[in-house]
């Protein structure tokens, strides 16, 4: 009997933080079979009237190939990185990984432990931006919330200085 794939979250936001923790996950973590599913969380005041369907859920899971149409992103109004997405496909084709991206809505914190639970998640990836402790205490961390909320194992990479 064939062992299923895990799936893996990655919590996106196109930071240094978040693209280290990509990369990380890509080399060590993931393996042929894997789902690797990408969470981006947006500002409500991103959300279009088009999308207004998903603001409670997020999108519907979206392939990496079609992910990878500008239209596509456009119409959710998300704008990547040519880079992320290459290495994203060229890890999908070696590794044989299915790439899903989700897009979700409001409060990154509750949106990451909300994707967690719904596709009950092997394991979470996650960027850190490095704030400091007075910081983190008034602006919040997104980080910290999912660390003591999430019902998987999380792992925070940080953004090495060059």
């Amino acid at each position: 009997m064939a062992e299923e794939g895990r799936k893996i979250g990655l919590a996106m936001d196109f930071s240094k933080g978040s693209k280290a923790a990509l990369k990380w996950a890509l080399d060590g973590l993931i393996r042929k079979g894997d789902t690797l599913f990408i969470i981006h969380v947006m500002h409500p005041q991103a959300l279009e009237s088009r999308n207004l369907l998903w603001a409670t859920s997020g999108s519907p899971l979206i392939p990496l190939g079609e992910f990878c149409d500008p239209e596509v992103r456009h119409g959710y109004g998300v704008e990547v990185e040519p880079d992320v997405l290459e290495l994203l496909d060229l890890t999908c084709k070696q590794q044989e990984v299915n790439v899903l991206w989700k897009i979700y809505w409001g409060d990154a914190r509750e949106k990451v432990c909300e994707a967690v639970l719904s596709y009950e998640l092997d394991a979470l990836v996650m960027g850190s931006r490095g704030l400091g402790s007075i910081r983190r205490v008034l602006l919040g961390s997104v980080t910290s919330y999912v660390l003591e909320h999430a019902t998987c194992p999380v792992t925070v990479v940080k953004d090495r200085p060059h």
